[in-house]
């Protein structure tokens, strides 16, 4: 195995604590750590495997998992993956085209609301999440986890303009690859 590059330590705390390294991020930081992976995967994802963990590479971002997990650890991601299942209806319900390169505000979501009964009735679902009374007060906590999971970021804080970074492909995949036998298919409640 080659030398592992410049900044390496930087990768690894990014990815190991679940984050995402994406292309299409504004950081800057971010766009040069992207560049620094995807021109050295091979030695990053040899280098990161003796310690633990696999690089993963997908469609424009990157991120890592831990080669054993515990049962616990499965199990907090199992209830972790019901969560985004939630989130990824109510925001393809507020916009079927919620996929990466999106812009949104906060506002356009509230607004919303105010026309599709539908859109708030699973926003109110999303209240377990979310904790909060006020729709407005749950849109903004929906969107903060969004960004603390690195799936949108901030991309203008004077109009409060938001991005949906590659990463958000992760939970199109994840839902994508939910299979559920024919056989049980008509027991499950909407």
């Amino acid at each position: 195995m080659q030398k592992v590059p410049q900044k390496t330590d930087e990768i690894f705390d990014r990815l190991s604590k679940g984050e995402f390294i994406c292309s299409n991020s504004s950081d800057p930081e971010v766009k040069q750590l992207y560049a620094i992976v995807e021109n050295r995967y091979e030695d990053l994802r040899e280098y990161f495997e003796q310690i633990g963990f696999d690089l993963k590479q997908e469609d424009e971002y990157f991120y890592m998992a831990r080669l054993n997990e515990s049962k616990a650890s499965m199990k907090r991601k199992i209830n972790k993956y019901f969560k985004w299942i939630d989130i990824f209806d109510f925001l393809k319900t507020f916009n079927n085209t919620f996929d990466p390169g999106y812009r949104f505000t906060i506002s356009e979501i509230h607004n919303k609301l105010n026309v599709e009964a539908n859109l708030k009735e699973k926003l109110e679902k999303l209240s377990s999440y979310t904790r909060k009374k006020n729709y407005r007060k749950s849109i903004e906590k929906v969107v903060d986890m969004l960004c603390k999971e690195g799936f949108v970021e901030l991309e203008n804080e004077i109009s409060g303009r938001y991005k949906v970074l590659a990463s958000f492909r992760y939970l199109e995949d994840m839902i994508m690859n939910i299979n559920i036998p024919d056989e049980i298919k008509n027991e499950i409640s909407e």
